[in-house]
């Protein structure tokens, strides 16, 4: 059965994307610490201890083992269930000025003329992100993160889908190609430049460890940008300065969302460079389409006068314009206009050679 997948077009207006890990890029705690993990009776360091025991001793996915683990540590304890696990999101930390953040920044690229988009990519659970208050309120374009099956009573029993440090790049080619749906396998399309929804120069990823290096490496290496960020009410900055060290970031700066704050700044400045980007890229396929056309219009051998007389005005010694003049010989069909302009050059080198001797 054929199914209709959710699918962006490139818009008349510049996109920029601003893809966020969540965990300690927008709230300051793993979202399970803040409160789940309480409630089926573990200590927070207790738990992911024996979740990555488990995965080190299986050859499992760190994040595969964490979802067992809430699983099993759920069994007659509480429900386990998408609305209960939205409520524990309902109840996460956001850093300074988060909640307002999204909005704000979509509403300056307007005044920019800019599409801003807000994306999730994140290991964490997708069913907590979605109870955020933030989410909530629909800022997020799409929400990319780590998820669980549920029977028909509603409970989780399997995972649908885990989010690790290296499948994370995945979404940003279907940001970059707007082919959203995790299925469609649209992603693999071959797409032209100019037909590139959003360009990674054109995406800004924030993040702030070691499980968001991939994403930033990506980012950064087609020219996009990536931004590290700590937490300033401790002030280590020992893990921006390594993925500065690395070449994984372009900046950093205190998870402080609030505005004027320096993040708040660095973002809209990036906006403001991609509108002027944007500007001239758009004028470059302009000229690079009409180009085309043009070549189009006219065949190889056309091209090919055209391409000798050009040379041929430009040549400045009497060796490469023979060399030019024997290779015009070789075309037989010419217009009169042609001849008179192949002509007129000649005339040209030959009065510089006079003159030069």
């Amino acid at each position: 059965m054929s199914r209709e997948y959710e699918r962006k077009i490139k818009e008349e207006k510049p996109v920029v994307a601003i893809c966020y890990d969540f965990d300690k890029t927008l709230s300051p705690d793993d979202m399970q610490a803040q409160g789940y993990i309480q409630s089926v009776g573990y200590d927070v360091p207790d738990f992911w201890k024996k979740s990555n025991s488990l995965a080190a001793d299986n050859e499992m996915d760190q994040n595969l083992s964490y979802m067992y683990m809430m699983k099993q540590a759920s069994e007659g304890k509480v429900l386990f269930t998408k609305p209960q696990l939205a409520e524990y999101g309902a109840s996460v930390k956001l850093f300074p000025g988060v909640e307002r953040w999204f909005e704000r920044i979509r509403e300056y690229g307007k005044e920019k003329d800019v599409i801003v988009e807000h994306y999730i990519i994140s290991s964490g659970l997708k069913e907590m992100i979605e109870g955020t208050t933030v989410a909530r309120e629909g800022v997020f374009e799409k929400i990319y993160a780590s998820s669980f099956y549920y029977n028909e009573n509603g409970v989780a029993v399997w995972p649908a889908q885990v989010v690790n440090y290296t499948n994370k790049t995945q979404f940003l080619f279907r940001i970059e190609k707007g082919v959203l749906d995790i299925n469609d396998p649209a992603v693999n399309d071959s797409f032209s430049p100019e037909e590139i929804r959003v360009p990674f120069r054109n995406m800004i990823y924030i993040g702030d460890s070691d499980t968001d290096i991939p994403c930033m490496k990506l980012v950064t290496s087609y020219g996009g940008h990536s931004i590290g960020v700590y937490d300033a009410t401790g002030d280590n900055k020992t893990k921006v300065y390594k993925m500065m060290r690395d070449g994984r970031i372009r900046y950093f700066a205190p998870a402080n969302y609030a505005e004027g704050a320096e993040l708040d700044s660095l973002v809209k400045s990036i906006i403001d460079r991609t509108a002027t980007n944007e500007a001239l890229e758009k004028r470059y396929y302009k000229c690079k389409n009409e180009q085309l056309s043009d070549d189009n219009k006219n065949n190889a051998e056309s091209r090919k006068k055209t391409d000798l007389i050009i040379a041929l005005d430009n040549s400045n010694n009497f060796i490469a314009t023979h060399s030019l003049v024997s290779e015009l010989r070789k075309i037989a069909n010419w217009t009169y206009d042609e001849k008179k302009t192949v002509a007129s050059d000649r005339c040209s080198q030959q009065s510089g050679s006079l003159h030069s001797s």
